[in-house]
């Protein structure tokens, strides 16, 4: 009886983690999870910046304050619904570790100041000001619509890869701020003792300059100064332009190494099919060279969160991760022609379950989608409405699309 109950939680949690993850739609529940939850992002958003306007903010403030608490009440279910699923999002953590992990990770601390500045007023009234600030914390939530797009997750992986390197130019450019705010201070207090005061003065200026920003609020005005002013500025030219430089060689070359994986897959033949790692999967957990594969499909690269992994014998594979298989395509070999049929509302099969189908005994059900997911198909499968069956057969169906594999 426990481990029917241990199993019955399990699979609810993971149903939650399902909802709640940003960019499975192979449900409308967790579809619409996703809509909701930017739709309350985006109200509170732009409720937030409605009430920075005197004459909206005195005319609606009863509606402005209602939708925000709703929205905050909704930020507030939202990190419990995430907090109660992390075992799911690190499984390798156990007991409260991945609890800890996700409040203690940048997402979980982002979701955290979404809602928490909005209830601490009502325990320390003092700091309602302070707390006020923090709420900018719900624009980052944004990024989570990065999930959708590939594209976006294209700068991510630049940054990642280039971080070394990026790191490095803006260490040069710290240090070069500190010398030449230290040499303006040296040559500009005697003659702008009120100006330049202090070296943190002479920072101000540098940082301006370097940056190309020139507030002109800070000059030099000795001719030592004026000459020293002239070097940093055109150094601060070509610092600023190295970051971006090496951000766009890092997506010139991730766009080449994408392109040369699509163009290489094109001239041998080998076809690619990217797929998720789930906690119930068999080669959850395994290493690699412990996998029974067929001769032929390797795993090519194995995605884990934002780092890129080459496959070894001994990567220990992980639920979550997403692996891509590679295998070469059979040549001289004879096709074959598999059947798809999308059933109509009027359809025959519609309400029928595949054991009741008065079908040919040469024919085979290969595979049913429905609502964007891959059922495999089994006795006890009704058909509904909508759904895309594909199947082998050597009979003519009506409405049928051939599909050559």
């Amino acid at each position: 009886m426990k481990n029917n109950q241990n199993t019955e939680n399990l699979t609810f949690r993971q149903k939650i983690f399902k909802m709640v993850s940003v960019g499975v739609v192979d449900d409308p529940i967790n579809q619409s999870y996703d809509v909701i939850s930017t739709l309350m992002l985006l109200i509170n958003l732009a409720g937030g910046f409605a009430g920075t306007f005197d004459n909206i903010a005195g005319q609606y403030s009863h509606l402005l304050n209602r939708v925000e608490a709703v929205t905050v009440a909704f930020f507030a279910l939202d990190y419990v619904l995430r907090l109660y699923t992390a075992p799911c999002l690190y499984p390798d953590r156990a007991g409260t570790g991945a609890y800890l992990k996700y409040a203690l990770s940048g997402s979980g601390v982002i979701d955290l100041f979404s809602f928490l500045p909005y209830y601490l007023p009502i325990f320390f009234p003092a700091g309602a000001v302070a707390f006020r600030l923090f709420r900018l914390a719900r624009i980052l939530r944004l990024f989570r619509i990065n999930a959708y797009y590939d594209s976006l997750n294209v700068i991510t992986d630049v940054i990642v890869n280039k971080s070394q390197q990026l790191l490095s130019s803006v260490f040069i450019l710290f240090v070069l701020m500190l010398s030449s705010s230290l040499a303006m201070y040296s040559l500009e207090h005697t003659a702008q003792p009120d100006v330049f005061q202090n070296a943190f003065s002479g920072l101000w200026w540098s940082v301006s300059t370097l940056l190309t920003v020139g507030y002109g609020d800070i000059y030099p005005v000795t001719t030592m100064g004026k000459f020293f002013g002239i070097i940093i500025t055109f150094l601060g030219v070509g610092m600023v332009a190295i970051p971006t430089g090496i951000i766009s060689a890092g997506f010139v070359e991730q766009y080449t190494r994408q392109e040369r994986l699509s163009n290489y897959a094109t001239e041998e033949n080998l076809h690619f099919v990217k797929i998720e790692l789930k906690q119930r999967d068999d080669w959850n957990g395994k290493m690699i060279r412990d996998l029974k594969l067929p001769v032929g499909l390797i795993i090519a690269v194995i995605q884990r969160g934002s780092e890129i992994i080459v496959p070894r014998g001994n990567v220990i594979l992980k639920a979550g991760d997403k692996l891509v298989l590679g295998a070469e395509g059979l040549k001289n070999d004879r096709p074959i022609n598999l059947k798809e049929i999308t059933l109509k509302k009027n359809h025959d099969w519609n309400g029928t379950a595949i054991r009741d189908l008065d079908i040919s005994r040469q024919t085979y059900i290969v595979m049913v989608r429905r609502s964007g997911r891959a059922i495999v198909p089994n006795g006890d499968l009704v058909f509904q409405s909508g759904d895309t069956v594909i199947l082998y057969t050597k009979e003519r169906l009506a409405n049928e699309e051939t599909l050559q594999v």
